[in-house]
């Protein structure tokens, strides 16, 4: 029995003591740990969250065409909106068949028809969209980047339409075979009836609202990231890193091979890793999943992000270079950081995967902000009056309207003032009350 009691023990601490070397060796996560992935980054401060892809992919907007040519326009995060595109996401989509855009009048379609429009910026590559929708893609299809999704449902038709346009502007694919019911588009139509009304402009490529809008000011107290947080989690050995101060305030920290680079009072970072990778035609799905992984690793999400793509930086003109833009909300409305606030927004270019360039906001915020003062926005045939006087002013059409919020410091309070943003045919944008 002594024997016995001695052998249970000797097991009892030899696996203690194998537990405790392991520990040492790797640590748990949290412990202050170092773990330094394939490319030879490293992350040691749990700083901001951890996001999936899925978290970023989602409808800028959503437009509800009622019929009779009235229409309203639900944004992220209300009700109505995550209502919709829940029952959307829930829905098969399957049976595509391309054709080009010009064979419908889409004008008329908007105004006669009960249908729901939603809207993906720039556009989504089909695999990302398969991550939040089910969609059967044949290989055409799946090749295809889509902006929007146009489902509706015609006058004695026994079933809904529904269409996904690709974002080259000539191409619509529409899905022969969908479980949606024209009660269910009608019932999503429904939620628009008491909504603000909102006027098409130029083909209903533009809606306003009909009366002016009003929304409050939102104040948010502010910390930030510190330059050691993002060393540690950028560089291999922060140890070997030198400090450069630049006569503009900013400070570089770079390791001869990897540079950082914090501005703005410590507000605003960039960061650049020029190594070169071979010049092959770049994914945009793989470049998104590999841009969330980043993130993940290096920083972490300071508040809500949609992502946007693909993009072409003015910092890089290689055909093989992705740019991936993660405009961050706040409610339902983004953020539109200005020259003298860089903030609401991560931009990153990657190369096969790897990311060569990275800027983003230090500012940590609360999620829930202090109202501030209210600001009433304009609306109907005066914001008509004024989208008309941007046009004079700056020679070029408007091409997109959209609410959001502009950012700016008082200290270190975030004030974040809500407004109209006119998109010029440039890609240019003018922000007015």
């Amino acid at each position: 029995m002594k024997e016995r009691f001695k052998t249970v023990l000797l097991t009892l601490l030899v696996a203690a003591s194998l537990a405790q070397s392991y520990l040492l060796i790797y640590r748990l996560p949290g412990t202050g740990s170092t773990a330094v992935s394939s490319a030879g980054y490293v992350r040691t401060d749990e700083m901001g969250e951890q996001h999936s892809v899925e978290d970023t992919l989602y409808p800028d907007r959503m437009i509800i065409h009622m019929g009779e040519d009235r229409h309203t326009i639900f944004y992220p995060d209300s009700a109505f909106y995550k209502l919709i595109y829940a029952r959307v996401q829930a829905r098969d989509f399957a049976a595509f068949q391309v054709q080009p855009v010009s064979g419908e009048d889409w004008g008329k379609i908007a105004a006669e028809n009960p249908g729901i429009e939603l809207s993906f910026g720039t556009g989504l590559p089909v695999p990302l969209l398969q991550k939040k929708m089910r969609l059967s893609a044949d290989a055409a299809f799946e090749t295809a980047d889509i902006d929007r999704i146009w489902i509706y449902t015609g006058s004695g038709e026994e079933k809904p339409r529904a269409f996904f346009f690709s974002s080259n502007g000539k191409d619509v694919y529409e899905a022969k075979q969908l479980d949606l019911t024209v009660q269910d588009v009608l019932q999503h139509v429904a939620f628009g009836e008491d909504w603000t009304p909102y006027t098409p402009l130029k083909k209903h490529t533009l809606y306003v609202p009909s009366k002016p809008i009003v929304l409050a000011e939102a104040v948010l107290e502010t910390d930030a990231f510190t330059s050691d947080q993002m060393q540690r989690n950028l560089f291999a050995d922060p140890a070997v890193t030198r400090n450069i101060h630049e006569q503009d305030g900013s400070e570089i920290y770079t390791d001869s091979k990897r540079s950082l680079q914090i501005e703005d009072d410590g507000r605003w970072m960039t960061y650049t890793d020029p190594a070169a990778v071979p010049a092959v035609r770049a994914d945009a799905t793989e470049s998104v999943l590999s841009a969330v992984d980043f993130v993940n690793q290096h920083g972490g999400w300071n508040g809500t992000y949609r992502a946007e793509l693909p993009i072409r930086e003015k910092k890089s003109n290689a055909d093989s270079d992705i740019g991936v833009r993660f405009q961050q909300y706040y409610g339902s409305l983004p953020i539109l950081g200005s020259g003298t606030v860089r903030y609401g927004y991560m931009s990153l270019i990657l190369q096969q995967g790897t990311v060569s360039f990275y800027e983003r906001s230090l500012l940590e915020t609360p999620e829930a902000a202090q109202p501030g003062p209210q600001y009433t926005l304009s609306g109907g045939q005066d914001l008509i009056d004024r989208i008309t006087k941007v046009e004079e002013v700056h020679g070029l059409k408007v091409t997109n309207l959209y609410p959001a919020y502009t950012p700016r410091m008082n200290g270190t309070t975030l004030r974040l003032v809500p407004g109209w943003v006119a998109v010029l045919s440039d890609d240019s944008a003018v922000t007015f009350n």
